[in-house]
């Protein structure tokens, strides 16, 4: 029975040994290739994310978050959202120093961490692009339709009306079709022109001026002290008790939850860092000052919004066009109009062009079927790919409404940024050689591991600790003891956490750009955005699990057996094999000749 015991012990062992082993698979990186010239600065790189980012928050999120989640305390929800932004960023900007090419997070995770992570992250990311394709499509067709009376709405809802609270109330048909148009655009082989980009966004910023600079003309500092008396009492519909934080602290934090979706794109700045003069100092420089142009065009739209019109007015689709109609402007709102079509229509390419990247990507790595990332040899783009992407993506848009995209957008990227962070906390206390002369040790195999544990564990404190927050926050500010003791024993375990993280030999690997304060920055970075994952709805964690179950049954039963680099273990296995027989072959045939002789 004893030795049954053992080798049932045994089996359960190097069955596990089998599967780490598998799930962390790595990329070769690919050597000798060519370096891109290192001709941007800091200036470029920060156009480049402000060009990226800045589009769906300004003309329709600020309205969306002023009325239904903070009021005129969606400015301090805007802040929220970027600090948490640049704590990801600069996360963002040391895992891709440690890969010598461009890429995605996808890329830089398969050759730094393993296969598992990297599918998870890469899945992750196709839930970003497509979900990000279809709340700019959707926001575009709303504004539209708001700009034409609900002429859009108003006929499909009447024509062909969804009967469902977790769907939208008509399939919008609109945004299908351009979707897809802009998908057959790309699987032509159109691509990308940085002018047509360069002067949107330049359109976009004087816009964005203009309505701070118009609507401080009729700002009116009553509307952030609204008493609770003049808030209207809707049945069925609460507008919070007036003030500045009408819907208190919680409120707030639901609305930087929302708001995050307004600074995604961003890390398009740390895929540039190859192209970079001073990488070190540029790409900080750089992310740190797009999110604060960002911020401060967010600011000054969310307050100009929430001072000209109360907060419990605003129009969630269209808030300018509504704001300038009550002004008596009609002039202005087609004005604005403009500026906002010409940045939905940016955002909407720059959000359909990665998409068939990464699915190329993954699909050549053999990580998703491959015949998504089959290259057409007339057009030279992965045209399957393309257009069914381009089908989800429309689909999605016609079938859901625009707060349930974003919010599932948002819980998809806290999530990729989050397993990013990790992955700098593992990386840079990976085992690596003693060096000569060296005044402190290296981590070794040991401690590396120790890390990795301790780093699953703080991301278990951290959901429990928000939790807590999220859940019994109100107790605890009322003086509640148990609520109390256990808030500070999940605070305990994550700053406890972090002390012995940090008390392990750090790597001595030199990057181009390395996060400083590791691990506090990058955990602090986790915590945060657990915190907002935790503060969006039930429903969108139900459709996230169902998107996270999709990918690993696909990972399961195909990723695992057809990934590239499987197969060339494989064969590297099959090599050795027949390099051992051979020798073992002449060594025999040696023998008998010298036993003949």
């Amino acid at each position: 029975m004893w030795f049954l015991i053992r080798g049932i012990k045994a089996g359960a062992t190097h069955a596990a040994r089998l599967a780490y082993q598998v799930l962390s698979r790595r990329k070769v990186a690919e050597e000798g290739a060519a370096r891109l010239a290192r001709v941007l600065t800091a200036f470029d790189l920060t156009a480049l994310g402000v060009g990226s980012t800045l589009g769906v928050g300004v003309y329709v999120l600020a309205g969306d978050v002023a009325k239904n989640y903070a009021g005129p305390a969606v400015v301090i929800s805007f802040l929220l959202a970027a600090v948490a932004s640049v704590f990801a960023g600069l996360c963002y900007a040391e895992f891709g120093a440690r890969v010598p090419k461009a890429g995605s997070a996808y890329v830089y995770s398969y050759v730094c961490v393993g296969e598992f992570i990297a599918f998870i992250i890469g899945w992750n990311l196709i839930l970003e692009y497509i979900i990000g394709a279809a709340s700019v499509v959707k926001a575009l067709s709303e504004y539209l339709d708001s700009l034409l009376n609900k002429a859009i709405s108003s006929h499909l809802e009447a024509a062909l009306p969804i009967d469902s609270p977790h769907l939208a109330d008509y399939p919008d048909v609109f945004a299908f079709s351009v979707i897809m148009a802009f998908s057959v655009a790309l699987s032509f082989g159109v691509k990308e022109s940085t002018k047509f980009n360069n002067v949107c966004t330049a359109i976009n910023l004087c816009v964005v001026l203009f309505v701070i600079v118009s609507g401080s003309l009729k700002a009116d500092t009553s509307n952030w002290r609204i008493p609770e008396s003049e808030v209207p009492k809707d049945e069925g519909r609460s507008y919070g008790t007036g003030g500045f934080a009408p819907y208190g602290l919680a409120g707030i934090i639901r609305g930087a939850a929302v708001c995050f979706y307004g600074f995604i794109g961003f890390d398009c700045v740390a895929t540039a860092g190859e192209e970079a003069r001073r990488p070190q100092r540029s790409i900080p420089a750089a992310v740190a000052g797009s999110l604060l142009v960002v911020f401060l065009a967010y600011c000054g739209v969310s307050c100009v919004l929430t001072l000209v019109l109360p907060y419990y007015l605003q129009d969630e689709k269209a808030p300018f066009p509504f704001v300038y109609d009550r002004l008596g402007w009609p002039w202005a709102k087609y004005a604005v109009s403009v500026g906002a079509i010409c940045a939905l229509c940016s955002s909407l390419m720059g959000a359909v062009f990665p998409l068939p990247r990464i699915i190329y990507a993954m699909a050549s790595d053999g990580l998703l079927f491959r015949w998504l990332g089959r290259v057409n040899e007339k057009y030279q783009t992965p045209l399957v790919g393309t257009i069914t992407a381009g089908f989800l993506t429309g689909t999605l848009a016609m079938i859901f409404k625009l707060e349930q995209l974003i919010h599932m957008m948002s819980i998809g990227t806290l999530l990729a940024y989050s397993m990013v962070a990790s992955c700098v906390l593992l990386l840079r206390y990976e085992a690596s050689p003693q060096r000569a002369g060296a005044e402190r040790a290296a981590p070794s195999r040991r401690t590396a591991t120790t890390v990795t544990v301790l780093v699953t564990l703080y991301g278990v404190w951290c959901f429990l600790m928000m939790w807590c927050v999220n859940s019994y926050g109100d107790r605890v500010l009322e003086g509640h003891g148990g609520y109390t003791a256990l808030l500070l024993l999940a605070t305990a375990l994550v700053v406890a956490t972090l002390c012995c993280i940090s008390r392990q030999p750090v790597s001595e690997k030199k990057l181009a750009f390395s996060v400083p304060l590791v691990p506090w920055l990058p955990g602090l970075s986790i915590l945060i955005n657990v915190y907002l994952m935790l503060n969006l709805d039930y429903m969108t964690w139900v459709r996230f699990g169902v998107w996270i179950v999709a990918g690993l049954v696909i990972y399961f039963s195909y990723g695992m057996w057809n990934s590239t680099e499987r197969r060339r273990t494989m064969d590297s296995i099959q090599l050795a094999d027949q390099i051992i027989d051979g020798h073992t072959a002449l060594l025999n045939h040696s023998g008998l000749t010298h036993a003949l002789g």
